[in-house]
C-alpha cells in the first residue's frame, strides 16, 4: 500500500478513492477497515449507523469479483429506511420490523452494488422517515457533528452525520419531504432531490405519486452527479417516464451554464417568518450568481400551502395505512399501537379513516397545484431559494411521541418542509448547496430548485458555484481520525 489511508478519508473525494482502488494502489479491504475503525471510533458520539454490517462488508471488499463500477471499493451506508438489499436487515427504526431481513435486491440496490461500493451498514433513521430529526426510541437519536445538540436533519440524518464527519466516504439518502436536503443542509452536504421517475423504485410500482425518490448526500457536486449517473434510469413498465440524457451528468460538471435565469425566493408561501441566517444565505448566493454573470429577479413562491399541505399530509397517510396493512404478509400478523411510535400509530389511523373519493380528490389537487407551480416557474431557468426555514434545531423539536399527528403537521413537520415538499410533489429537481456557515458555526444550505427533468442545469449551476465558493476544506468540530 502506497496511499495513507487516513489522509484519502480525509482529502479526497469517493471519486478519487474509487480510482487508487483500481490502480492497486490501496485495496477495498483496507478501505474497509479504516471506515469500521472510524465508525467504531466515532458513532458512540454520534450514533450515526444504527445496524453495522461489519462482516458482510468485509467479505465483499475481499471478493476478487468486487464489481469494477465507479466507485470501486468505496465504504457506503446503506439508510434504514425502505431500501431492500438480499439478506441484510430493514428494520425502518420500526419494532414492528425489528427481524426482518430482505429476501431480495431492488433494482436500486443492484445498481448499488454493481458500482462498486462496499455496504458497511445501515444508517440511523426516524421512525418510518416522517421527521426532520433522527431520534427513533429503537436506535436513539444522531447527534449534528457541527454542534452535538442540534439535529443533523432527518430523515437521511444518520446519512449526513456519517458523512459529514468523514466516518465513510459514501452515503444512501432518501427524500419524500425534504429529506435529503434539510441533512444537507443542516451537515455542510450537497443533497439533491432528483426528477420524478428518475430513479426506478422497483420493485415498488411507486410512492408517494412519485414524491418519494432515493439519492444521496455528498461532499461535492460532481459525486452526486456520477452517483445518478451510476444508479439512475428507469426499468420498463416504470409508471413514470424520466429517461435518462445522452450527457452523463458528471461531465455536466465544470460545463459553462451560460447565463440563465435566476428567480430569488426568501418569503415563506405559509407566511411564516425565516431566520435571518437563512434569508442571507439566499441573498449572499443571489449576489455570487449575479457576480457570475446570471440575471437575478425576485420571486415569490406561488403556492396554497394550507391546501397543498392537507392534501399532502393525507396522500401520504393513506399510502402509509396501506403499507402496513400490506406488511402483514411479511412480518406475519398485524401491526398494533406497542408495535410504532405514537406518531407512527396516528398516521396510520388517520390514513385509515381517509376513504376511496377523499383519496382521489386529494390526488387530483395534487397534481392541479403542482402543474400551476411548475407553470409559475418556468420562465425561469433556476429558483434559488431556502432549503428550510432555520439552521439546525435542538434536539427534540420533531416529537414522535406525539400523538396528534394533524397537530405535529401542523404546527411542526410543516413549517419546516414548506420549501422542499412541494417539489416532492411537483416532481420538479432540487438541489442543497452548502454555500452559508452561521456566526455560530453551523452550515446553511441554499436550494436549487430546476425545470422539469432538468438536473443538467443544476449541476453546472452548482458546479459552477462550488469552484466560486469551496466548501470542500470545512471541517466540523467533531470529526473521525
Amino acid at each position: 500500500m502506497s496511499a495513507d489511508i487516513g489522509a484519502l478519508f480525509d482529502e479526497r473525494d469517493s471519486l478519487e478513492i474509487a480510482q487508487l482502488v483500481k490502480a492497486g494502489e490501496v485495496s477495498a479491504s483496507e478501505l474497509a477497515e479504516e471506515a469500521i475503525r472510524r465508525i467504531e471510533q466515532l458513532n458512540p458520539v454520534l450514533n450515526a449507523v444504527s445496524i453495522p454490517l461489519f462482516d458482510y462488508g468485509r467479505k465483499a471488499a475481499a471478493d476478487p469479483a468486487l464489481p469494477d463500477g465507479p466507485f470501486k471499493g468505496v465504504p457506503f451506508l446503506l439508510k434504514d429506511l425502505g431500501t431492500l438489499w438480499e439478506g441484510i436487515p430493514l428494520v425502518n427504526s420500526c419494532p414492528y420490523f425489528k427481524d426482518f431481513v430482505c429476501p431480495a435486491d431492488m433494482t436500486y440496490t443492484r445498481r448499488i452494488k454493481q458500482a462498486g461500493f462496499v455496504l458497511l451498514g445501515r444508517s440511523n433513521a426516524p421512525e418510518f422517515g416522517w421527521c426532520l430529526a433522527t431520534e427513533p426510541a429503537l436506535f436513539g437519536r444522531t447527534n449534528n457533528p457541527w454542534n452535538l445538540e442540534r439535529t443533523p436533519g432527518g430523515s437521511s440524518g444518520g446519512a449526513a452525520a456519517a458523512a459529514a464527519s468523514r466516518m465513510v466516504p459514501f452515503v444512501d439518502a432518501s427524500d419524500g419531504a425534504g429529506s435529503t436536503r434539510v441533512p444537507a443542509s443542516h451537515c455542510g452536504l450537497v443533497g439533491l432531490k432528483p426528477s420524478r421517475g428518475r430513479i426506478t423504485l422497483e420493485p415498488y410500482p411507486d410512492y408517494w405519486y412519485g414524491g418519494a425518490t432515493f439519492l444521496t448526500v455528498t461532499h461535492t457536486v460532481r459525486e452526486s452527479a456520477a452517483y445518478l449517473d451510476a444508479i439512475g434510469g428507469r426499468v420498463t413498465g416504470d409508471v413514470y417516464y424520466t429517461e435518462m440524457p445522452e450527457t452523463s451528468y458528471l461531465d455536466e460538471v465544470g460545463r459553462d451554464p451560460g447565463t440563465l435565469r435566476i428567480g430569488v425566493t426568501t418569503a415563506s408561501p405559509a407566511g411564516l417568518p425565516i431566520h435571518d441566517e437563512v434569508v442571507q444565505a439566499v441573498r449572499d448566493a443571489a449576489a455570487l450568481c449575479e457576480s457570475l454573470g446570471h440575471r437575478v429577479e425576485e420571486r415569490e413562491l406561488a403556492l396554497d400551502w394550507e391546501r397543498f399541505w392537507g392534501a399532502y399530509t393525507r396522500m401520504t397517510a393513506a399510502q402509509t395505512a396501506s403499507g402496513f396493512e400490506d406488511s402483514e404478509a411479511l412480518i406475519g400478523r398485524p401491526v398494533t399501537e406497542d408495535d410504532v411510535a405514537p406518531l407512527i400509530w396516528g398516521i396510520i389511523q388517520k390514513g385509515k379513516a381517509i376513504d376511496g373519493p377523499q383519496h382521489y380528490r386529494d390526488v387530483d389537487a395534487l397534481r392541479q397545484i403542482s402543474r400551476d407551480l411548475i407553470v409559475s416557474l418556468a420562465d425561469c431557468d433556476v429558483h434559488l431559494m431556502p432549503v428550510i426555514g432555520h439552521p439546525a434545531r435542538p434536539h427534540g423539536h420533531y416529537p414522535m411521541t406525539m400523538g396528534d399527528i394533524d397537530r405535529y403537521n401542523a404546527e411542526l413537520m410543516g413549517p419546516d418542509a414548506v420549501f422542499t415538499a412541494p417539489f416532492n410533489a411537483s416532481g420538479l429537481p432540487g438541489m442543497s448547496l452548502p454555500l452559508h456557515m452561521t456566526a455560530d458555526g453551523l452550515p446553511v444550505g441554499v436550494q436549487l430548485v430546476g425545470r422539469e427533468c432538468d438536473e443538467s442545469t443544476l449541476f453546472r449551476l452548482a458546479g459552477q458555484l462550488e469552484a466560486a465558493k469551496p466548501w470542500k476544506d470545512r471541517r466540523p468540530p467533531v470529526l473521525a481520525s
